[in-house]
């Protein structure tokens, strides 16, 4: 059997270095935040609303710039630049939750952390895209996600793992934090090599000025309306973990649920993401949209453990078939030169979403009950469907 043309391209190292970076710091921040609502209110007192108020100044702060971030790294043709100066400001905060005696310490932790996350994001996956080739593209989106979520596991693990040997210390954990994120940097500076950039200097403009933005075909911006309905579909996990508690699962153990559906996310992750780099982009996205129909019908048929935990794995697999495939989407509609601006409105737009679906499902919740919440999820990824149904330009590899 020949194998495929694909086959023989290897991804790049510093793709490799990239993935290993985003690990680093995942395992650095989520000992931190999945801690943190904890910290704040059995250590520093705080009330349930000043924890969400937090959050939600967070990650707004990060959603705007993250649009910023992209522009720059368009117009300065300086990617990792800007990509070590998100990762390093992202490092430099966890000290800061350490040594937290107040809320406005962890608040402003907390903003320059997502600062951080917002500088860095567009211009890394940029990144990704300027230094692989088309060909593999999905692989290279698929095994940095993979990477990246392994992070998301391992650091809630060791988390757990620290503070029931340090007898709930938390600020201990705090501290050992610093490192992976400090290791981060270190490897984003010596182990990743920016390519040349191919547009003249003298020929780079504002990307934003309305004749370059005229210049993002509507394939891409129907990647981003495609994006927004995936959001609203998905919302966020931690319903997942409030669906795990009703069911009577002990507290010490509800985490445990985001564990299970990241080991599923970071193992489908790179295989679906080599998967698109040999099939249509919009089956693909179709058979995730599917996947995600079924897991919001498990999850509202019942609340028992077992059935939430099916009802989660099929959620993780369903991001593994996803979330890189969006990102390879984008850099195959986007001009090269616009590329950190096109990743910089698509997470604008895919954040706002979040938020967006996060209010409509907690309100779902409230008043109709979990299950009620589930069914409009899948409504969401009925219209989805419907979207990629009638865009031909999806049509396309």
């Amino acid at each position: 059997m020949t194998p495929h043309p694909n086959s023989r391209i290897r991804i790049p190292p510093s793709i490799w270095a990239l993935g290993f970076v985003s690990l680093l710091m995942d395992v650095s921040s989520e000992m931190i935040h999945c801690l943190l609502p904890m910290f704040m209110v059995s250590v520093l007192g705080a009330s349930a609303l000043a924890v969400g108020l937090i959050e939600g100044v967070a990650e707004a702060t990060a959603l705007i710039v993250k649009v910023f971030s992209g522009v720059l790294s368009d117009y300065l043709g300086r990617r990792k630049l800007l990509a070590v100066a998100g990762y390093a400001l992202g490092a430099c905060t966890k000290p800061l939750f350490a040594v937290s005696t107040s809320l406005t310490v962890v608040l402003t932790a907390r903003v320059s952390d997502r600062i951080g996350k917002g500088i860095r994001g567009a211009p890394r996956d940029a990144l990704v895209a300027d230094l692989t080739p088309p060909q593999i593209r999905g692989a290279a989106f698929g095994l940095r996600q993979s990477l990246d979520t392994v992070g998301a596991f391992v650091g809630p693990l060791l988390a757990v793992i620290l503070m029931l040997a340090w007898s709930d210390d938390f600020r201990a954990v705090f501290w050992v934090a610093v490192i992976p994120g400090m290791l981060a940097v270190a490897l984003l500076i010596f182990g990743v090599r920016e390519p040349e950039w191919h547009i003249d200097g003298a020929k780079r403009t504002n990307p934003i000025r309305r004749d370059n933005l005229r210049r993002l075909p509507r394939a891409y911006w129907a990647v981003v309306v495609i994006g927004a309905l995936f959001t609203l579909a998905r919302f966020s996990e931690a319903f997942l973990v409030l669906r795990a508690q009703q069911g009577g699962m002990p507290v010490a153990w509800v985490p445990l649920v985001m564990v299970a559906m990241n080991v599923v996310y970071s193992l489908s992750a790179y295989p679906f993401g080599r998967l698109s780099d040999r099939m249509s982009h919009a089956k693909l996205l179709m058979l995730g949209l599917v996947v995600l129909i079924v897991a919001d019908l498990v999850l509202a048929s019942g609340n028992d453990w077992a059935i939430v935990l099916a009802g989660v794995l099929l959620w993780g697999l369903h991001m593994g078939m996803t979330q890189g495939l969006l990102a390879t989407m984008i850099a195959g509609t986007a001009p090269e030169d616009l590329r950190g601006t096109a990743y910089g409105f698509f997470n604008l737009v895919s954040g706002l979403a979040m938020l967006a679906a996060s209010a409509i499902a907690g309100l779902l919740w409230d008043r109709f009950g979990a299950a009620f919440t589930y069914y409009a999820g899948a409504v969401f990824c009925l219209l989805s469907l419907s979207v990629l149904g009638v865009a031909p330009q999806y049509r396309q590899r």
